[in-house]
Parts: C-alpha cells; sequence; structure tokens
C-alpha cells in the first residue's frame, strides 16, 4: 500500500499489512508518543475519573490472579536470571513484573495446550544481536508467544525475544501496553534498529499480515516477504536464524476473509472459520494443535557482506529469498521429519 496516499478515508488503513521498512527512520519513537498521549490525554479524567479507576489493565488482572505462584523452581531461576541479564530498565517499557505473571498462562498454553516440541534451538546465539525469522499463521499471535517461551526455555542464559508486531496494535491501548510489559515492540525501522543495538533477540514474521491472511488452502505455503529485516541485521551485524512454527496453519482454518468489511472497520482480516463467527468471540480461540518448532542454522549474513551491503537491493532481496526458502524447505520437511 502506498504509504504516502492523504486520502482521509484510507489513511487509517495504511499499516494494515503495510511494510514498516518502506518508511524513512522517524525523528522520534510513535510508540513512545502514543503511550504518553495515552497516559496524558484520556478523555476519561477529565470526567474526574483516573483511568485506574475505569478500567483494568491486562497485566494487572494477570497479578491480581497471582498466577506466578504456579511456577516451578526452574521457571523461577530462570526469570531470576533473565532479570540478571537485561537490569531494572528498558526503553520499550518491559516489565518484569508482568513478565512474571504471564509466564505461567505462557507455560500453561505451552506444555498442555499447544505440546510445543522444538528442535534445533542450539542455533540460537545465547547472545548479541539475531533476528528470528519465521512463518506466520492462525489469526492470532499464539505462533509468537510459543517461540518466545520455547527461547526462554532453552536458552542459557535466557533469552527473552522482542517480537516486531504490526502498527494497527497501537489503536488497541490494552493490547498495546500489555504487549510493551512483556517485551513486544510496534513494528518501525527506529524501533527494530534499537533493538539490534542493545544487542537482543528480535522475532520477526516476514510475511506481515498475509501470513494470517492465507486460505487454510495455501496453508504452509509462505507469501511475499518483506525484505527490511535483512537491511538492519546487515547494518546491526546481526545473525539470521530460519525457523518454522508447524502447526499453527491448523490452529483457525481461515475459509475465507471478507476483505471489503475488513477494510471498512479497519482490521487486518474479518475471518470465516468452521467456528468463527458461528461461536462468537470463542470461535477465535485456537484449536488445540500440536505445535513444533523448528529452528535452522544461523545465517552469518554481516560477516559475509558486511555493513554497506544494507543499501545493495540485489544482495538484500538475495538474502531474502535464501531465509524464505530454508523455511519453506522446514515446512515442506514437517511429515518427513518429525521430532519425535
Amino acid at each position: 500500500m502506498n504509504s504516502s496516499r492523504k486520502n482521509p478515508k484510507t489513511d487509517g488503513e495504511r499499516s494494515l499489512g503495510h511494510n514498516p521498512f518502506d518508511d524513512p527512520p522517524p525523528e522520534t519513537d510513535p510508540f513512545l508518543e502514543a503511550l504518553d498521549r495515552v497516559s496524558h490525554r484520556d478523555p476519561r479524567e477529565e470526567q474526574g475519573q483516573t483511568s485506574a479507576e475505569v478500567r483494568t489493565s491486562v497485566s494487572e488482572l494477570l497479578a491480581s490472579l497471582g498466577l506466578r505462584q504456579l511456577l516451578d523452581d526452574p521457571s523461577q531461576e530462570r526469570l531470576q536470571a533473565f532479570r540478571s541479564e537485561i537490569g531494572a530498565n528498558d526503553r520499550f517499557g518491559l516489565a518484569l513484573d508482568s513478565v512474571s505473571d504471564t509466564l505461567p498462562l505462557l507455560l500453561a498454553l505451552y506444555r498442555h495446550y499447544f505440546r510445543v516440541e522444538s528442535r534445533g534451538i542450539e542455533n540460537l546465539p545465547s547472545a548479541g544481536p539475531v533476528v528470528l525469522a519465521g512463518n506466520h499463521a492462525g489469526l492470532l499471535p499464539f505462533d509468537a508467544a510459543m517461540v518466545l517461551t520455547d527461547c526462554f526455555l532453552h536458552t542459557a542464559p535466557p533469552r527473552w525475544p522482542r517480537g516486531i508486531v504490526d502498527r494497527w496494535v497501537e489503536s488497541l491501548p490494552w493490547v498495546r501496553d500489555f504487549f510493551a510489559e512483556i517485551g513486544q515492540v510496534i513494528g518501525t525501522r527506529k524501533n527494530f534498529r534499537d533493538l539490534l543495538n542493545d544487542g537482543q533477540c528480535v522475532l520477526v514474521f516476514p510475511e506481515g499480515i498475509n501470513g494470517i491472511r492465507k486460505p487454510f488452502r495455501e496453508r504452509y505455503r509462505l507469501q511475499e516477504f518483506h525484505t527490511g529485516f535483512v537491511e538492519e541485521a546487515l547494518r546491526a551485524g546481526a545473525s539470521i536464524v530460519p525457523f518454522a512454527v508447524i502447526g499453527s496453519d491448523d490452529q483457525a482454518p481461515l475459509l475465507y476473509d471478507v476483505e471489503p468489511l475488513a477494510r471498512w472497520l479497519g482490521i487486518p482480516v474479518a475471518p470465516v472459520t468452521p467456528t468463527f463467527p458461528w461461536l462468537g468471540l470463542l470461535g477465535l480461540l485456537p484449536l488445540p494443535v500440536r505445535y513444533r518448532i523448528v529452528y535452522a542454522q544461523p545465517l552469518q549474513v554481516a560477516d559475509a557482506y558486511g555493513p554497506e551491503a544494507a543499501g545493495d537491493s540485489r544482495v538484500v532481496t538475495q538474502l531474502s529469498e535464501t531465509v524464505k526458502k530454508r523455511i519453506q524447505g522446514l515446512l515442506d520437511d514437517r511429515h518427513d521429519r518429525p521430532l519425535s
């Protein structure tokens, strides 16, 4: 979508399926600006009510449930090690208390609902900037949540990938704030670059929104890739680790996308699945499919080409296609190489 259009009827759609790397780096971080507006210009405060009085955030709700008391000793130890690794402050708003309160829910989904198995996690560097690039499917980002959990459980010291999320999330205050508190970041080139410069592991889905839009008949077939993740990996001297999530394409079979309705509502997709809209919002819950996550060997793109290659469109496109082929190969092997 052309980001230079000024039609007021379509400006609200610009983030949907939009490649964030097409835009020049902003002088200020739009995500942090949005958070500032929310914290200082809540119209309900003008009516004598504070934000805390009229709503409870997702993180506050999870904290009130006391779920962190359910964490076993190994998980507690990993959290403590993670706390030591990242320190007290994070420029994007990651809150260790929110991570602690959310982790029990993630572990329950990981161990009992999706029954995740993984292979190749040793290919993820234990430190330094790295881009985790994989396939995306399933309407809601359970695939991202399970990759995050898998990395946290099986790396030493524990790594907590920083997921790049679509800008549309900025329009959802509760979701936006919660995502920020558990370390996920709105997709802008500046944010991506800052994360890599901080030595973070950055989780990206180069298909973008198109990954969750694909119909069931095209499951496990990658859509067109955005290439900005390769440019930023080259600039930051980061390796790229391709990975595949097997199972997410089956969790919410998309029979039809009512695109005119999605555009009118300003949402990424208006899905028709075997359960939605027939079961209401419950129909958006994923089927309890088994997940398998496979990590390929890292591509040391910076060592091979150097940061100046980020400006060479031929090299960037070639590397993006290489990543795509590796991920597609992992998906194609899903029946031939079971994990167990």
